[in-house]
């Protein structure tokens, strides 16, 4: 018996027919992957690159840290509210959009007659890039077929191996070789490509307007500040002494209370930027949780050896650059192969990411071993140890953040796993360099009280020499440890928190 549709009733709208996976699909994926990386790139190299650029510009180095204090709050603010523009606007004109603001920005942050030019521009750039990450993961949750989904997300893990690890020898690169306007432009050559890309390759939909009529201003108006306000907190804290600046304290208490607002809003929104009640999904709120844990351990392993190598032997990023690359370049293999082996239905994911922890712990002790003779060579082995720990650290929380999402979902769960991802990574460095300086006068403290009674013709500024070197060997270990302590406690909730699920192609 055929339906009667009812008088003055809207038709049922017919569900689109998603677009098969095939070559057009795949270069448009490949696009925003290529996007996510250069700005990724973006970001690390100008912070590798800052004191070449400060030199060139005139920037004094205060001023200068307002340059990547104000990038990030920009990046962090657009990885939330980006998942529902997406939606609204469109993914590929979203993307596209991104991508040609993030690529004009570069190109003319070499020409800023002053500094507050400069930022702006660095703003814009930050927001523009930091739309880009929620998009490839929406991509591959929305596009690629169950069997191959999780080749997709570990794509999207390389930002978080790849790309980091790779910022300081590209950085190294177009300074030493082409100038420091280079690390500025480099994101233009790949730009092209990836827009080229993108608007061949994805599907064009619909424009959704009716969406706006209830845009949530609230949020946004209470969220956008509390992002930024945490970022900036965070990134000067260290500069400016943390709860002894007035500014910090403002900053900091003020962006939380926004932020308990901004939930509190959240939470019975119709149409909300993130929706809590994703929360209650145990293997979701595991993955947020653990991805914090992470990110702290991949940013670690990234600055101690490249901050001890400047330090005590004087390293440019160019001599320090095969170190990064013993961990950057094999992610190309790597990581494929951990997606194959968690596509596995016989392996259980929390294992692997179990293991993965466990080897960058094991790293972290043996760098806890280093002494003020290493140079370079000394930490390949460490290098060695996470070329696999990395991604097998990375791409089980993908897998558990996402198996048995419903589609509506998607951009709910983008949001909340990218922005967990910039706001870690600001937390992590503003702990580590708190760390850092702590660290640093306790071992000069105690040193200087072990030498105060050394006799008068001793050489001193050999003396001081030897004892910075010895100062900044013991701060690195320390944070080695630390870290490694971090990747053991991570490895004790996984029995407890998230359940067993298995790959996409097995449902």
């Amino acid at each position: 018996m055929s339906a009667v549709a009812l008088p003055g009733a809207a038709p049922a709208a017919t569900p689109p027919v998603p677009p098969i996976f095939g070559l057009r699909l795949a270069t448009g994926l490949t696009g925003v992957l290529l996007a996510v990386l250069v700005a990724g790139l973006n970001e690390n190299i100008t912070k590798v690159a800052l004191a070449d650029i400060r030199g060139a510009m005139g920037i004094a180095r205060d001023d200068a840290s307002w340059l990547v204090a104000l990038y990030a709050a920009a990046s962090v603010s657009a990885m939330a509210f980006a998942p529902w523009c997406s939606v609204t606007f469109s993914l590929r004109r979203l993307t596209a959009t991104a991508i040609i603001v993030c690529m004009a920005a570069g190109l003319l942050c070499p020409f800023a007659p002053n500094l507050s030019v400069l930022i702006v521009l660095r703003m814009v750039q930050g927001a523009a890039g930091g739309a880009l990450p929620p998009m490839l993961m929406t991509v591959a949750l929305r596009f690629l077929p169950p069997n191959i989904k999780l080749y997709g997300l570990g794509g999207y893990a390389l930002s978080a191996t790849f790309g980091p690890s790779l910022g300081t020898p590209l950085a190294a690169f177009w300074t030493e070789y082409l100038g420091w306007q280079w690390a500025l432009w480099q994101v233009v050559p790949g730009s092209i490509v990836a827009l080229l890309m993108v608007s061949w390759g994805l599907p064009q939909d619909p424009l959704r307007l009716e969406r706006l009529r209830q845009f949530d201003w609230r949020g946004l108006l209470l969220g956008l500040p509390a992002i930024s306000m945490l970022v900036v907190g965070m990134l000067q804290g260290e500069r400016l002494a943390w709860f002894a600046s007035p500014l910090i304290c403002v900053l900091l208490g003020g962006g939380l209370l926004l932020l308990v607002l901004f939930f509190i809003n959240e939470w019975s929104h119709r149409l909300p930027f993130f929706k809590l009640q994703l929360l209650s999904r145990r293997n979701l709120s595991h993955a947020l949780l653990t991805l914090g844990g992470v990110l702290f351990v991949l940013l670690a392993v990234i600055l101690i050896p490249s901050s001890y190598l400047a330090q005590v032997h004087a390293y440019r990023p160019l001599q320090t650059a095969p170190v990064m690359l013993m961990v950057a370049l094999p992610q190309l293999i790597a990581l494929p192969l951990v997606a194959a082996l968690c596509n596995l239905r016989a392996v259980d994911c929390r294992w692997v990411l179990a293991i993965g922890l466990a080897l960058l712990a094991l790293s972290c002790v043996l760098g806890a071993r280093m002494s003020p003779d290493w140079t370079r060579t000394h930490f390949y082995l460490l290098q060695a140890v996470q070329i696999f720990a990395q991604p097998m650290a990375v791409i089980p929380l993908l897998l558990l953040a996402t198996t048995g999402l419903a589609p509506q979902d998607g951009p709910f769960a983008s949001a909340w796993f990218n922005t967990i991802k910039g706001m870690s990574a600001v937390v992590a460095t503003g702990v580590l360099d708190a760390l850092i300086t702590r660290r640093n006068h306790f071992h000069s403290t105690v040193l200087s009280e072990r030498l105060g009674n050394l006799p008068g013709d001793v050489d001193t500024a050999g003396l001081a020499q030897r004892m910075h070197a010895q100062v900044v060997t013991l701060t690195s270990s320390d944070l080695y440890l630390t870290v490694a302590a971090i990747a053991l406690a991570m490895i004790v909730i996984i029995p407890i928190l998230p359940t067993r699920v298995f790959p996409p192609r097995a449902a």
